[in-house]
């Protein structure tokens, strides 16, 4: 099944914990702190795959998670750092931040990998806490928490020429004609639900990768019929096969109906290379048309007007040959501008203050929220009263304590941060 787009939930990999150990050895009674540090956590990596073309793999599975880096050992020993999990996409996917519609990346090149989710560090251990101050340091830091997203994947297929027109034109016929792609064909509209990709050898050193794109009727631009779910797959294609249907009433105001749609949806659809063909020139009544409809193309100033048969594969060679011909003749998709592009009006965000927070007077206590605060409870040894004094400390330089004494907190009142309950003391 073709799947163009899907919602992942990734999850990092935790940092491992440092711990608290001393050197205990035979006639070395102060051998002095050793607690090693916890290994970093896995990140979770996309990674371009040029033999998947759909997301298919992420239709049922949803949750992806790194493996947490493990906890430090005694003589200084670092954990072993957590593995990595690679997800693998196919060339044209796009990357958003589910919560935020933020977009992440744009994966194109084979090879190319973009970490979305990164590993929690690992915490320190106590030989890093030592001092000419404290020979004896009983801290140690837990690992940080692992960074975790919503992403939603999109997918716009790469094909040198896109295969464009209205419903039950031909255009999987075309498809199944020229390449080895085998859509779905039937004498009714809409045939096709989902985009399909096939590569035709002129010959031994020229190959082109086609895509048919599903029929587009008035107002796909907004959603109607198949809509913008398959447009955007339009616009990574370098040239435009715009194919007609000599059964058509109207062909010329089909063109029309097209091209608009086109431009609606991507103004710089417009001012893809087009090349104009007539299908079903088999019937006899089409081939009647023929004459008079390529005289009404030529003074509207389109030039490339050819006339094919697909279900007889008549006449099709001379348009793939331009097809190339016009591929030479245009950018590659390096060069064109790509959805993050630099001439666009720009956005200015203001990035969030890792150590801003926020005081909730609640039924059960006072609750503290602030990334940096919760992610400092997250990592302290609360067993230890060296690291509970170190996560005092934090609050203090953060402004915390005095924020409390101002909001009207006295001696006894339970503080809520993240999942710790704790009890205010002067």
């Amino acid at each position: 099944m073709f799947v163009d787009e899907v919602i992942i939930h990734a999850i990092a990999g935790k940092g491992g914990d440092g711990i608290v150990h001393f050197r205990r050895e035979k006639y070395v009674p102060r051998g002095g702190p050793d607690g090693g540090d916890g290994g970093h956590g896995g990140n979770v990596v996309l990674c371009v795959d040029t033999h998947t073309n759909t997301l298919s793999d992420y239709r049922h599975q949803k949750d992806f998670r790194a493996k947490d880096g493990k906890r430090g050992g005694r003589q200084n020993q670092t954990g072993a750092m957590g593995e990595d999990i690679i997800l693998y996409v196919p060339p044209g996917t796009l990357i958003y931040d589910q919560d935020t519609n933020e977009l992440i990346g744009d994966l194109i090149e084979p090879g190319q990998t973009l970490i979305v989710c990164e590993g929690g560090r690992g915490g320190r251990g106590n030989v890093r806490f030592k001092s000419s101050r404290n020979r004896v340091p009983r801290i140690a830091e837990k690992g940080e928490p692992p960074e975790e997203r919503n992403i939603r994947l999109e997918l716009k297929l790469i094909a040198d020429i896109g295969i464009v027109g209205v419903p039950n034109a031909g255009k999987s016929t075309l498809l199944s004609v020229i390449t080895n792609a085998k859509p779905k064909i039937a004498a009714y509209p809409f045939t096709t639900i989902q985009p399909h990709l096939g590569i035709a050898e002129l010959d031994l050193d020229t190959r082109l990768v086609l895509a048919d794109i599903p029929g587009l009727i008035e107002g796909a631009h907004a959603g109607i019929g198949l809509g913008h779910a398959f447009l955007r797959h339009i616009q990574r294609t370098r040239v435009l096969i715009h194919l007609l249907d000599g059964l058509s009433a109207e062909p010329i105001i089909d063109l029309a109906q097209i091209n608009t749609e086109l431009s609606l949806f991507d103004p710089q659809l417009a001012e893809k290379p087009q090349i104009i063909v007539l299908n079903k020139m088999d019937l006899p009544s089409v081939q009647e048309r023929w004459p008079q409809i390529r005289d009404d193309l030529k003074e509207r100033g389109y030039n490339d007007v050819y006339a094919i048969s697909a279900v007889a594969n008549r006449d099709i060679r001379p348009v793939l040959y331009r097809a190339f011909q016009l591929l030479a003749e245009t950018p590659d998709l390096k060069t064109i501008q790509s959805d993050v592009d630099s001439t666009s009006m720009p956005i200015y965000r203001l990035d969030a203050d890792p150590t801003a927070f926020e005081i909730t007077e609640t039924p059960e206590g006072w609750r503290i929220t602030g990334k940096s605060l919760e992610r400092a409870a997250l990592m302290t040894y609360w067993e230890h009263y060296q690291s509970v004094r170190r996560f005092q400390s934090i609050m203090e330089a953060m402004g915390v304590d005095e924020a409390m004494r101002r909001a009207g907190v006295e001696v006894g009142d339970t503080i809520l941060i993240g999942e710790y309950e704790l009890t205010w003391e002067e």
